[in-house]
């Protein structure tokens, strides 16, 4: 647990074109203490440069963003377009608040602006999947993960997409107040425990299985057989063409070997399966192709970063009783 002041300050960066959630989620999250804190909760400050577009909202911010220096959490929401030019403000106030000695976290695509801020280089990051490739082709010298729902140096946090920020905040809570706490936002939020950031991003990233590029109808056709023991001499021989060519033009199309994505489809399949239906871990092998519940379990929790059984308590979808 970090060592506070009376009143810890959190500055929320609101300049651009933002995404509500984000931002949202973190003022809900730091500005409403739960009953267990009774005293040294958060002061919140919304920080800008004048009004911000925010989803469909214009948001008028309470601070200019020179409050933001004098905070000791900085934080960085969603960029909406992450093409668009970066503001100078923005990262300028990054930068120097950092400096000053604020812990600095950016949850989504905030990940661009610590970059621009250059709090990325020499560390770990990661950012919305959508978007890894992106952050790490502008930043090389920072070690991006697109695996993982959040990473924490220390004075410098960055959170995967959309949830994975809830799950960022509640680290920063689980820091500052313990776990007890942040299990009491979690709960408030209807949300599953603080997880730890090294697990994975729940949703694999999609490959496309329709177009006109020449695995579209070989992806299809495997989905669909995603139960039988498929190997790439399957796959090759459906192509026709070799198991050698077949393994370059996977590479080329999507940056996986055959045999990866094959087991990123059936782990895929059995996320689906454990969200929506009531099938035994023994069952939803045999229907992914998995063989044993021993190897599903396996490569489950080698892909997803949770045994099936966690992930199933956690992810099912509400169904009538």
């Amino acid at each position: 647990m970090r060592t506070l002041s009376d009143v810890p300050t959190v500055a929320l960066l609101a300049v651009g074109h933002l995404l509500h959630f984000e931002l949202g989620v973190a003022y809900e999250i730091f500005g409403n203490p739960p009953r267990e804190a009774t005293e040294g909760w958060y002061d919140v400050f919304l920080c800008g440069a004048g009004p911000v577009r925010i989803g469909p909202f214009t948001v008028e911010p309470d601070h200019g963003l020179d409050r933001a220096l004098g905070a000791d959490t900085v934080i960085v929401p969603a960029c909406a377009d992450v093409d668009e030019p970066l503001p100078r403000e923005l990262v300028e106030t990054v930068r120097a608040a950092h400096a000053a000695g604020a812990r600095v976290a950016s949850l989504c695509t905030g990940a661009f602006v610590l970059g621009a801020a250059g709090l990325l280089d020499g560390r770990r990051a990661t950012t919305h999947w959508a978007h890894t490739d992106e952050l790490s082709a502008r930043h090389p010298l920072s070690e991006v993960d697109p695996d993982v729902l959040y990473t924490d140096n220390g004075s410098v946090l960055t959170a995967a997409g959309k949830a994975a920020a809830v799950d960022l905040c509640l680290h920063l809570i689980h820091l500052d107040h313990g776990a007890a706490i942040a299990n009491s936002v979690a709960r408030r939020l209807v949300m599953p425990p603080h997880r730890p950031g090294g697990q994975a991003q729940f949703v694999a990233t999609p490959i496309q299985t329709t177009g006109d590029h020449k695995l579209a109808q070989l992806f299809a056709w495997a989905q669909q057989r995603l139960d039988q023991p498929l190997s790439v001499t399957d796959l090759a021989r459906h192509a026709n063409t070799s198991p050698r060519n077949l393994g370059r033009q996977f590479r080329s199309v999507i940056g996986q070997s055959p045999i990866q994505w094959l087991l990123t489809q059936r782990v895929r399949r059995a996320q689906e399966l454990l969200e929506a239906t009531d099938e035994s871990i023994e069952a939803i092998a045999l229907a992914t192709g998995m063989g044993t519940a021993t190897t599903l379990r396996r490569q489950f929790k080698r892909t997803v970063g949770v045994p099936p059984d966690s992930y199933r308590r956690a992810f099912r979808s509400a169904r009538p009783a």
